[in-house]
């Protein structure tokens, strides 16, 4: 039997931090619900960091970047995008991650079903 996440319990495992900027908080929540969606592929998440950051140093007037890390058992998984648009990074970062997450898992099941890696059938007792 499961149980639902609470909304508490979902929210203490998502971190979400503005770098030279203010969060609005549509921003914020936008972050949030994007966040949730990637929690809702996999249970072995344990926290999630999305930073936005403002970034004036390119020729363009406005630059966001967005950075993500996914805190999972085993090596983290990091990725960044960047647009002039806040919303469209956090969109292109959670892509990013979603596809790295697939990656991740598709790599573990094709590790664990590799008949290279099984024990030889004399160990087993078979013959």
């Amino acid at each position: 039997m499961t149980t639902a996440a609470t909304p508490e319990a979902t929210a203490s495992r998502i971190l979400v931090r503005g770098i030279h900027l203010d969060l609005t908080p549509a921003l914020h929540e936008a972050a949030l619900a994007k966040a949730e969606h990637l929690l809702g592929h996999a249970a072995r998440i344990d926290r999630i960091r999305i930073d936005l950051e403002l970034d004036k140093t390119h020729s363009a007037p406005v630059h966001f970047i967005a950075k993500g890390r996914l805190e999972i058992r085993g090596d983290d998984l990091l990725a960044s995008a960047d647009s002039e648009d806040a919303y469209k990074s956090l969109d292109l970062l959670v892509a990013k991650l979603d596809e790295l997450l697939r990656r991740q898992h598709q790599k573990r099941i094709n590790t664990r079903n590799d008949p290279r890696l099984k024990a030889p059938e004399v160990l087993h007792g078979d013959k």
